[in-house]
Parts: C-alpha cells; structure tokens; sequence
C-alpha cells in the first residue's frame, strides 16, 4: 500500500511539472483564465451525438441554446428575444430570435439551425441516444421510429428569426427543456462540409456560446477562448477556459496545491486533510448511481428475489461514509432528491416508499428463495465500472458487501475507460453496471422516463406495462391535473422499486477544491453542470487564505 502511495505521488508530480514547464500552456495563469480538472473526456463536439454530463458541461461554454438556465434552474432568453409565445392551448410556440447571435465563423445564427439540429436528432439515421428527449414534439417518435418522414416535425423556420414549435400537449418546463443540449443550433453547411468527422476536432466545428474550442487533444485537454462573436461578449470576463483531463484525483489536488489549477474534485481520504482550507467545497448533486442487472446477459437476473437480494445486501450509508466522504447522499430510490417539487411543494423524492434499503437478513431470504427457484447453488457475475482508482474503490466496497451478505455470490469488477463503459450499456454487451442519471430537465420523468420499455438508456431488459401505461399518463393526459399526475409518477416509482432491475447505492456529491479567487460561478442541477460566462478571477483575493490582499 505504501508503495501505491509513493508512486501515486510521482505521479502527480510529474504531471504537475510537466503542465508547469509550459508558461503559456494548460496550467497558465496569465490573464483571466479559469483552470479546471475533468475527471474525463468530452465525446464529441457533436450535440446530437452526446449522452453524458462532463460533454453536456462543455457545451453550455460553447454552444447556446434558444434558452439557457440561470443560477436557480430557470429559463432566461439565449438566442431566443424573448419567452415564447403560447396558443392553441399551449401546444404551439412562436418564438422570435435575436438578429445579433452569430457563430464563431461570423454567419448569423438563425432560426434554420434549430430545425436543422432538431431533425437531424430525430433521423433515425443519425442514430442520437437522446433523440427520445424530442419525443413531445409533434410527429418525433414517429419520425425516429421510421414510420413518418422527418419533414413533418413539428418545428419550422418562418423566416431567419422565427421558429415555429408545435408539441403533442402543453409542456409546463418546456423552456428549461429548450435550454437542454440536445436542442442546441447545428449550422447544416458546417455538419455537411465535415460528413462524419464533424464535432471529432475543435477545427470541425463552430460555436455560438460565449466561448469556443480552440484545441481538443482527446484524453488531455480541452482549451476554450472567448468567442469574440459571442452576441453578450461584454459579460464574458474570462479570456480563456482551459480544462486538464485527469482521472487521477490525487494528481488534481498536487495541481491545485501548486496553483496550477483553480478547480478539481478530491477523494474521500483528502477531505479531511482539507478540513478549514478557503478553498474546500462540498455540495449534493441531483444524479443517482445505481448498479444496471442487465437480465439479457445474466438469465439468473429474470428473478425478481435475486434482483432484491442484491439491492438489499449493500450498506449504502457504510458506502457514502466510508468510500465517497464528499458530500454523497446514500439513497433506496430512483428519482434524485432536487429533481422536482410535488403539487404540495415538497421534493418529490419524499413521497417515495422503496423497499431496497440496506438489510442483509431480508436480501439472505430473497437470495435462498431465488436459489430454489432457479435450482442454483452459485452465481458470478461481472459488475463493470470506470478505470479510475476511485472507481476501484467503489467497486470493491460493492463486491464485498454482496459476497458477504450473499454467500455464493462472486462478483467480478471489470475497469473500463468512460467511453466504453457507456458504449457497452447502450449496446448491452455487459452483465452489471455501475452507472448513473441526473436530470435533463426539471420534472420527475427525466427519471422515470428512461426505465420505459425499450428505452435506449434502460440497458436492463426490464420492461412493465403498468409502469409504461402510468409513465405514458403522466406525459400526456395528467399533465393538467397535477395531483392525479404527482400519484401515476409515485406508483411508477414504486412499481420500478419493488421490481428492483437496478439497484440503487447513492446520490451523487462532489468535493471541490475551488480557487477562492474565482467569482460568478455557478453549478446545475439539470443539464450541463455549470456556467461560467460571467466567471471571474479576482486576484485581489489571496488564494491561500480567501481574504482581501489589501
């Protein structure tokens, strides 16, 4: 264990020095300059193609939507001038465009780009993940299903400033859901000029947010500068933005201990160390991490008893106290705490009754009524996760609490890098899967949503029609009666719960050493994570101690 130590030490020294050998590199400081590690890559540049939340962070910097959310999560006009215009009971929207937004090539943004960007998520050709989030537009699951042609999507450019939105049925968050990544603008001359290798490289791109990609080196760096095109440049303070990919979190904290960085997330074991320090932040995230069983690999995971036994046998509280200590809440249910708030005006999640909290004599009776009834006396399986330490950790922490309280249960850990731990749930080539949500827009569906039946994110094999019916319900005819709504949403959680294809561990915190000299950030809960348009650097601050130098 020593040994890991020192060399992990090393290691982080020599990336420090290595970035600091470079005066005007990734670590420098010079000007306003906003220095942040990311646990992992961004992949793509592409905003139809992308499913996961460090890419969704990146694009709030460079792209922007019709809308974008302010510091509580509420729409506030982007490229759009104003809110849209409502009629036809809600279901259509007339929403004008600012004539000054333009793209980083100096071509105006216009209101083709978003039908442009809007069809080409829905083509089934184009084969997007996250098509299913244009589902309420009119005719968009049909048109990704093959049955209708893609001209007849409910958006339309009137002329170069107006977009035409027609829905299935009124939407009460559809602002904050325009304001989400997947709808962002696509200038149609560029994604045809670069074919398939459009978004692979901060060349086969343009962008139209307050900053663009200057360099992407894949699994290194990303550098932004400001967008001098940018419609609200005067609000940009930050001359550049430039983010280290760094699994490593041990190395993030040797970064920021030399000043080379001004933001990176730590493990559990350096909180303590950072106790009293100006710079330690802790926060709760609405994302929940949940182990995938998918029943397509694993036959034995068919069986409901087994599928409790499992959920059943993890001490989540032992899990965020021991292993996470950043902030992480342990957590029985699906929906994350802070997603939405219930017609009563209380968080969503409180009204939620889970019978997969931690109990290792209920799980060791599940897991002998499942034995008998699938006539085993022994299971393996594969549990897979990311390749950081961290992870490794996690995945230890999970496989021993289910060998313990399951005897006869082996569970292997599979280390992969992100992109091919998504790859394989989303091509189902996996038997578990360590893996997680947070919300794209502020309601309880953007959970509940995606454990349809056949939904590209379930990965599960699970499927309920009651659960599908109710879900259904929820987005269409109880969208005006809230009450009836609040009731479909908590029976289809609970029906998820008792039927137990994932099992819950925790809700997601992060521990953040930020330079105290950075001011105007602000974090998500939906969508992207932060913004950093109006981020500035006050070096008046002293880093060290978070006081005035004066």
């Amino acid at each position: 264990m020593k040994k890991f130590k020192i060399f992990t030490i090393l290691i982080a020294l020599s990336v420090v020095l290595a970035g600091c050998s470079s005066a005007e590199g990734v670590y420098s400081d010079k000007g306003q300059v906003f220095r942040k590690v990311l646990p992992q890559d961004i992949s793509s540049l592409d905003t139809a193609l992308v499913t996961d939340t460090v890419s969704f962070d990146v694009f709030n910097q460079i792209y922007e939507g019709l809308y974008t959310l302010d510091k509580n999560d509420k729409a506030q006009p982007g490229v759009a001038k104003d809110m849209p215009k409502k009629s036809n009971g809600g279901k259509t929207l007339t929403i004008k465009l600012r004539k000054d937004a333009k793209w980083s090539n100096g071509d105006p943004v216009t209101a083709q780009n978003f039908e442009y960007a809007w069809k080409r998520v829905v083509n089934p050709k184009t084969a997007s993940e996250y098509a299913y989030i244009m589902y309420d537009l009119k005719n968009a699951e049909a048109i990704n299903t093959g049955k209708k042609d893609i001209d007849e999507l409910g958006v339309k450019a009137v002329n170069d400033h107006t977009l035409k939105v027609e829905l299935n049925k009124p939407i009460p968050y559809i602002s904050e859901l325009l304001a989400f990544a997947t709808f962002m603008p696509q200038s149609e001359k560029v994604v045809n000029k670069y074919g398939e290798q459009y978004g692979t490289t901060a060349e086969k791109s343009i962008y139209n947010g307050p900053f663009k990609v200057e360099d992407w080196k894949v699994e290194d760096k990303i550098q932004l500068v400001k967008n001098k095109d940018y419609w609200d440049k005067k609000k940009v303070h930050l001359d550049r933005v430039n983010y280290k990919v760094l699994k490593d979190q041990q190395a993030g904290a040797s970064l920021y201990d030399t000043g080379s960085v001004d933001d990176t997330l730590i493990t559990a074991d350096q909180v303590d160390k950072y106790e009293g320090n100006p710079g330690l932040k802790k926060r709760l995230l609405a994302s929940t991490f949940y182990i995938k069983l998918n029943r397509d690999n694993v036959p034995e995971f068919k069986n409901k008893d087994l599928r409790l036994a499992i959920s059943q046998a993890i001490d989540k509280e032992g899990y965020v106290n021991a292993v996470k200590n950043d902030g992480s809440s342990a957590t029985d249910g699906f929906t994350s705490k802070y997603t939405a708030k219930s017609p009563d005006g209380k968080d969503f999640t409180e009204s939620i009754q889970s019978p997969l909290s931690y109990n290792p004599k209920s799980a060791k009776k599940h897991y002998d009524k499942a034995k008998k009834e699938l006539g085993i006396k022994n299971l393996t399986f594969t549990m897979n996760t990311e390749d950081t330490a961290e992870k490794k950790i996690s995945a230890e922490y999970i496989k021993a609490q289910v060998e313990k309280n399951l005897p006869g249960v082996t569970m292997k850990i599979k280390q992969l890098p992100f992109k091919q731990r998504v790859n394989q749930e989303h091509s189902e080539t996996f038997e578990a899967s360590l893996s997680g949500w947070g919300p794209d827009y502020p309601d309880p569906l953007t959970f509940l949503s995606i454990m349809t039946t056949g939904n590209a994110s379930n990965n599960t094999g699970w499927g309920n029609k009651e659960y599908d019916k109710l879900i259904k319900d929820a987005n269409g005819k109880l969208l005006q009666k809230p009450d009836e709504r609040q009731a479909a949403m908590k029976k289809a959680e609970e029906i998820m719960l008792q039927e137990a294809p994932v099992a819950p561990i925790y809700q997601k915190g992060e521990a953040h050493l930020t330079n105290p000299q950075v001011k105007g950030l602000y974090y998500h809960q939906i969508g992207g994570d932060t913004s950093l348009k109006e981020v500035r650097i006050d070096k008046d601050i002293d880093r060290d101690t978070g006081n005035n130098k004066k």
